[in-house]
This record gives structure tokens, sequence and C-alpha cells, in this order.
């Protein structure tokens, strides 16, 4: 197959406008006659489900959460960016664009990047009608702040629970609609498999996770936003059940996969504690607005820091490396997060770590609270300061936190055209269950707007297109497909409960997640991804030999969810590493220690890689094969990336 991205010919200022006016439409009479099935309701699922029930569209909405109002999307904290240039600071849908582009490490679509911030401006004045309690300067106008990649403040927050205060103004919207019947909303209900006919996406196959009951739900079009698959690691910011399993299946039933290997790594996170933990906490890249890196300048220092014989307190500022800002002088402590990440690995692997084990650097507010006072600091970032107190016992207004990075978002996904479309017609794929904006590494408070725009302002224009072009005709589950998938669902379960072995779930996630993070986390090369790819396929072959499944289908079985899951993610796991050996240039998050410059920064080769790699699945256990697009850049200079 020919990868056909469908990005609209013309100036990329009007892309967007001429390709809504040549898309067909869908008459509001006939809209009523339409299902669309869609798959999650984070920030992306709600904005679509709701839009589309708004414009008559009949929908069905899926989340496995008890409500849609706890979708990973609520743990967002920083903020969401918008070109409204209300700081009057040089800001526009033009720089937005570029730095969007540039902080991808240029490995995005030009058109994709640029409608997102173009329709970015709606986002703000969409969730203001709602209600969301943006920020406000003295005066009541919208604040904003800063955040890595950018010289611009764009930034618009609700202190630190932006995601929270998005997702419940996109529940409440949702919620409009389920009241008017337009959507009939599903929840612990996870999709198990995409079901095909004749090639086009017509429905989904589901498992009820209180009563194990299979269902088939038939629909004209199919909306996965599902989220990330950063759970490969086990250890990340994710929330607890975010997982793969959706995009995997849907995948698996004909969709490319895209750039699995770019996975981002978040610089500001609460450090490891032990083997114990089950996830990781984010510390909102906010914070470096007004928090300043830094570690001891000498090893000697660190290691009386580690045995607790000095405090932070007791380091005078001229044996203190702010390393960013030394670095980094025209962005300083606000770098992108995969530059903020691998300086701060660089700085611990040097033996300049400030906790027990080493791994974690100073995040230090003291110049801030002199400058502006507690009380100043507390109204901005208090929630943040109170969660970090209460997880780790330490009071950040009176000594540094201590950060290090952590897998937070994944810039790879399905891959998807310029409607949002995979390569399964009807078959749809939003928010960060796709691939399309971010290139490489995806700057900060740019997952929500990402979210919001494809769910409220561009698949509610593009769905119509296809739906215009298949006709109303009714779709329904007695289709001989969705017998088919129902049995492969269900033989799957069954499988998976007749092993009977002796290790648990965790203990393969666990293992999994070891081995990525190792070898395909913050630096890779040729061979550490070799020797990953032969340990997880024969951790794969252990799991389906010695995995511990108990209770049966027909109930409340959360280690039967979580196996499920895992299984999916051993398969993922081996993708990235594919895609990661495939790829010998670095770029943004994905960083091969082949390919730097002099002074350690990620070297790309746009000679050989500058394309989107878009993965398919051809068989069990049988390697997938590559298909390119090519990424071409009419509208911006390919150049080596510098925050210096």
């Amino acid at each position: 197959m020919i990868l056909d991205s469908k990005s609209p010919i013309g100036p990329l200022a009007e892309k967007w406008t001429k390709h809504k006016f040549n898309s067909k439409l869908v008459n509001p009479a006939n809209k009523r006659k339409y299902e669309v099935i869609v798959v999650g309701t984070g920030l992306a699922g709600a904005s679509a489900a709701a839009s589309l029930a708004e414009l008559g569209y009949k929908v069905k909405a899926f989340c496995f959460q008890d409500s849609p109002r706890r979708a990973h999307s609520i743990a967002a904290q920083g903020g969401i960016n918008a070109a409204k240039n209300y700081q009057n600071d040089g800001d526009s849908v033009y720089r937005l664009f570029y730095d969007t582009i540039k902080g991808g490490d240029y490995r995005s679509r030009e058109s994709n990047v640029y409608r997102l911030a173009e329709v970015s401006v709606n986002i703000i004045d969409q969730c203001v009608a709602q209600g969301v309690p943006f920020a406000r300067e003295y005066g009541g106008l919208l604040a904003n702040r800063s955040f890595g990649g950018a010289q611009v403040s764009r930034t618009f927050y609700a202190r630190g629970q932006t995601g929270q205060q998005l997702l419940l103004g996109a529940y409440s919207a949702l919620s409009r609609q389920v009241a008017n019947g337009k959507v009939k909303l599903y929840p612990r209900t996870e999709m198990m498999d995409v079901v095909t006919i004749d090639g086009h996406a017509r429905g989904i196959v589901t498992r009820n996770l209180i009563t194990g009951k299979i269902e088939t739900h038939a629909a004209h079009a199919v909306l996965l936003c599902t989220g990330g698959y950063g759970n490969v690691f086990f250890l990340s910011t994710n929330a607890m059940g975010s997982n793969v399993t959706a995009a995997w299946r849907a995948h698996k039933k004909g969709a490319y996969f895209a750039n699995p290997c770019y996975t981002q790594i978040h610089p500001t996170c609460i450090p490891v504690s032990g083997d114990h933990q089950s996830k990781l906490t984010l510390m909102s890249e906010s914070l470096r607005n007004d928090g300043r890196v830094w570690v001891p300048k000498t090893v000697e220092l660190a290691q009386k820091l580690r045995k607790g014989e000095i405090k932070p307190r007791d380091i005078k500022d001229e044996d203190r490396d702010y390393y960013l800002e030394r670095k980094y002088p025209s962005f300083g402590n606000l770098v992108p997060r995969d530059v903020a990440s691998r300086n701060a690995k660089d700085v611990c692997d040097e033996g300049r770590g400030v906790n027990e084990t080493g791994q974690a650097v100073f995040l230090d507010f003291r110049d801030a609270i002199n400058r502006d006072s507690e009380d100043a600091i507390r109204a901005r970032y208090g929630n943040l300061f109170d969660m970090y107190q209460q997880i780790t016992g330490e009071n950040p207004y009176q000594t540094p936190m201590k950060i290090y990075p952590a897998v937070h978002y994944t810039m790879g996904g399905l891959w998807v055209d310029y409607n949002l479309s995979t390569t399964v017609p009807g078959l749809y794929s939003l928010g960060e269950a796709n691939f399309s904006d971010h290139g490489a590494n995806r700057l900060g408070a740019s997952a929500l707007m990402q979210g919001l725009a494809d769910g409220y302002f561009v698949v509610p224009y593009t769905i119509g297109d296809y739906l215009a072009q298949i006709g109303p005709a009714p779709v329904d589950t007695n289709h001989p497909e969705f017998a088919k998938a129902e049995k492969g669902v269900k033989d799957a379960i069954q499988k998976l409960l007749s092993i009977n072995g002796t290790k648990t779930v965790d203990h393969f996630h666990k293992a999994l997640g070891h081995i990525m993070w190792e070898y395909c986390g913050m630096a890779r090369n040729a061979e550490g991804l070799t020797k990953a790819k032969g340990m997880i396929q024969e951790l794969r072959k252990e799991f389906w030999r010695d995995v511990k499944v108990l209770g049966a289908n027909e109930e409340l079985n959360q280690t039967l969810e979580k196996a499920s899951r895992v299984a999916d993610f051993l398969e993922l796991g081996e993708l990235m590493v594919d895609d990661a050996l495939n790829r010998s240039e670095s770029c943004g998050g994905h960083f091969r220690l082949e390919s730097q410059t002099p002074d350690g920064e990620a070297l790309r080769d746009d000679e050989n890689f500058a394309y989107a790699a878009a993965w398919e699945f051809m068989a069990e256990n049988s390697p997938e094969t590559l298909h390119k697009e090519p990424l071409v850049f009419e509208n911006v200079k390919l150049t080596q990336r510098s925050y210096k």
C-alpha cells in the first residue's frame, strides 16, 4: 500500500479551509441515520462524541473506567497551548507551528501541525464558554505561562489541574448529549477487537468488565481515542489502566502502527523509590518556569549529599551546577523535554545524582520564593507542592524537589492521514492514540491541545466526507464477521485462563518494563536493541507457557484484564525495538548513541530517515512490513535543532 497523507495542496495557511470546503457533507436530516462508535472518553473521545452527537449523529461511547471523568486526561497538570498572543510577546499561529515542528525534531507532517496551531485559538474560546476556570490576571484577562521549547508565553492553565478542568468541560458537553439521548454511554466496557467487513471498520467487540459478557456493536465508523502506550515500560506516569489493547487490536486488523519507538521521557517526575512501586508521579513542566535545575559540581559533594552528611542548602552557589542554564542560555530550564531528560541522565551517570540511588537532580525554588514570596509560589503551584510533600515527606518550600526523568507520553501511534483516518477505511484515531502531530518529541502543553483539536474541530468535519460516500445503509451485528471476531476474542480469553502457570501477570509486565527501560529508553544502541529483541521474544514464550490467570471470564477479573493487556504489550515491545533498530539516526526522544553531535545532542540523518515509519502487521510471530511516508518540508528549513 502507498501511504497517501491526503494533505491538501496549496499555501499552508489555506489548506484546512480549502479542505473543509472540498469535503463532502451529510445533510442534517440524514445525520441521524448514521451510527458512530467512540472508544475512549478522555479529552479526544469525550469532545468527539459530544461534537458528533451535537451534529446529529447517533453515538455510542465506550470507556473501561466507571466514569469518563476518570480518563487519564485528568492527570495533565501544567496547561494547554494556544497561539492567542495575549501577552503581545511575538506569538502567532506560524510560530506555534514552527515551535512544534522544531520541537518534534522535524519528524512530523507540516500540514497536520499547522492545522493544530490554527485551531488552537478556537479551543480556548470553546473551553471558556464551557466554564473551564482558566487562571486570570488581576484585571480578569486570561493568564499565560511558559513551557519548554518556546520563547513566548502561550500556555493557558488552571493552576496545576488543567487536564482535570478541561475534561470536566468536555464531560459536561458529553453528559448533555447523553441526557438528550444522542449518546449511549457504556462505562466499565473494554474494546477487545475491531470488526471489519470488506476492508471497512464496521464495529467492535467488547467485554463488560463487571460481568465478563462479550458483546458486539455495529456502526458506520469507529473512532479510537484510547491514549498512549507508555505502560509498556511498566513504570510510567500513566494511569495503571492505560494500555495499548484497542490500538493494537486495530493494528492486527490492518491499521498501520507508526513510529512506535518515539516515546517521551518527562524530565520532572518523582524518582523511583523501590521495587514496590506500580507507577510514577509527574511534577508538571510548569514548575520549570520558577524552579532551577541543578546538581553539585563535584562527585564528592554529591556523595556527601547521598550519605546525609550535608543538606542541599549547605552547598554554596559557586559549588552548584545549573547545567541547563549553563548549556542552553537562550532557553535555560525551559528546553524541550527530551533535552532536559538526557541532560539529567548524563549528570547522574557522572555520579552527581542527589538522592540515595544517585538517580535524581534538584528542582529548586529558593530564588523564586526570595524574589516573588512564598505566597506567590503557593498560588501558582500549591497543589503540586502539596502532592510532592505528601508523597516524599519533604517540604519543597524549604528544600529543593528531587526529580528524575520517567516515561510520560508516546508520540508514536496508529498512522493516520490528514482526515485522521487509519489505513482501515472507517477507522479513525484521535489524540495520543495516533502519531500525527508531535514528531519525535512532543512539546509540553501540546497533548491537551491535540486531543481537543482532534475531537472538537477536526474529526467532525472529516468524518462527514467518508460517511457521505458510503451512504446510510444500516449496519447490524448479524453479519458473519461479527460472530467470527467475537469467537476470536472468546478463544483468546480462554487460552489465557487455561495456561494455569506459576508466575503472575505483574512478573512479566515488570520484566518487560525493565528490558524496555534499559535498552529502549533514554539512550539506545544497536547492540542493546538486538539483545532486547531476543529477551522480549523469550519473555513472550514464557508468558504463554507459565502465566497464572486466576478466576473466570464471567466475573470482575482484573487479573484477566491485565493479562490481556500485557500480552499486547509484549508484542508491541518487540515492534518498538524493531523500529528503534531500523531508525539508526537520533531524533527527539529517540536517541541512538551511535548518532550524536560532538557535544552530545541528537544528530538526525535527513537523507535517509526523513519519513514516518508505518508498520503493517502480517501474521502472528512474523516480522512486520515497513512502509514509509516521506516527510516533505516546504515551509520550514531542515536544520540541526539548537536551544543554546
